[in-house]
């Protein structure tokens, strides 16, 4: 999830995008209750497969948005991308009402690891290679990065690496939403504090995000097991306390270097 949102960082322009703040995650919902609802009785990589067309379909919807905005706000992107996925969230939670699902999506979607069993969570190592996919692409993206023109300049296909990119950011949210459910803030806050100690070379930076988003996640899953042992409190609810936290000084203390005036 942190290298999803490091390329999403990068082939939008914008460091507060993410799956997370450009409706990618609810999309990769949206396609969870429409497995449910049409394919409940499939395998679980039936229900992946619907997932990742949902979250590709939702996050080049965004990205037709962000072409067509006036605006290019570091901070009003992002909220339009937030208010779009709000409008998926509030349709997908609207549609498990009506059908008496509610129960069902939050169990799909919590982030939880008790539930990722053999059997199961096999499924993340299709995120692993996706994520292998996109370090060779990293020299792409770092370039893309720097805009439309300065990409095409240089020989980039700007078109085609943006698409690469929405297109790897959605498989992996839509992998970890249904094997593991909803991640907070690991796409946000890791990419930009990565970046801000190593630079915005993805060649270099994109190891070194996906090494402390997989230990960020640990060390907050590990609390989560030790705070009210012998019972756990899921990984999410801890993510998201302790990532608004770090979000929050990175924009008080760092908020200059993000961009942000």
């Amino acid at each position: 999830m942190s290298v999803a949102g490091l390329v999403m960082m990068h082939i939008t322009g914008n460091r507060f995008v993410s799956p997370s703040t450009a409706g990618t995650t609810e999309s990769a919902t949206l396609g969870v209750l429409v497995a449910t609802l049409f394919a409940g009785g499939e395998a679980v990589i039936v229900k992946m497969a619907l997932a990742v067309a949902c979250a590709l379909a939702g996050t080049f919807v965004f990205m037709t948005l962000l072409r067509r905005l006036t605006f290019r706000d570091m901070i009003l992107v992002p909220l339009a991308g937030i208010m779009f996925g709000g409008v998926i969230g509030a349709a997908t939670t609207f549609v498990a009402y009506r059908y008496d699902l509610l129960q069902t999506l939050g169990a799909w979607t919590s982030g939880d690891f008790s539930a990722v069993l053999r059997g199961r969570y096999e499924l993340l190592w299709i995120a692993g290679a996706v994520t292998l996919l996109g370090y060779l692409y990293a020299d792409r993206f770092t370039v893309a990065g720097m805009g439309r023109s300065f990409a095409i300049n240089l020989g980039v296909r700007y078109d085609r690496v943006v698409n690469t990119g929405l297109v790897l950011a959605s498989v992996i949210t839509a992998v970890v939403v249904v094997t593991v459910g909803e991640i907070p803030f690991v796409s946000l806050i890791v990419p930009n504090l990565v970046t801000l100690a190593l630079g915005d070379n993805l060649r270099y930076a994109l190891p070194a995000t996906a090494l402390t988003g997989a230990l960020f996640v640990l060390l907050c899953d590990v609390a989560g097991r030790v705070i009210r042992f012998p019972y756990e409190i899921p990984v999410s609810t801890v993510l998201g306390v302790i990532g608004s936290a770090i979000f929050l000084v990175l924009l008080l203390r760092g908020g200059r270097r993000l961009g942000v005036r």
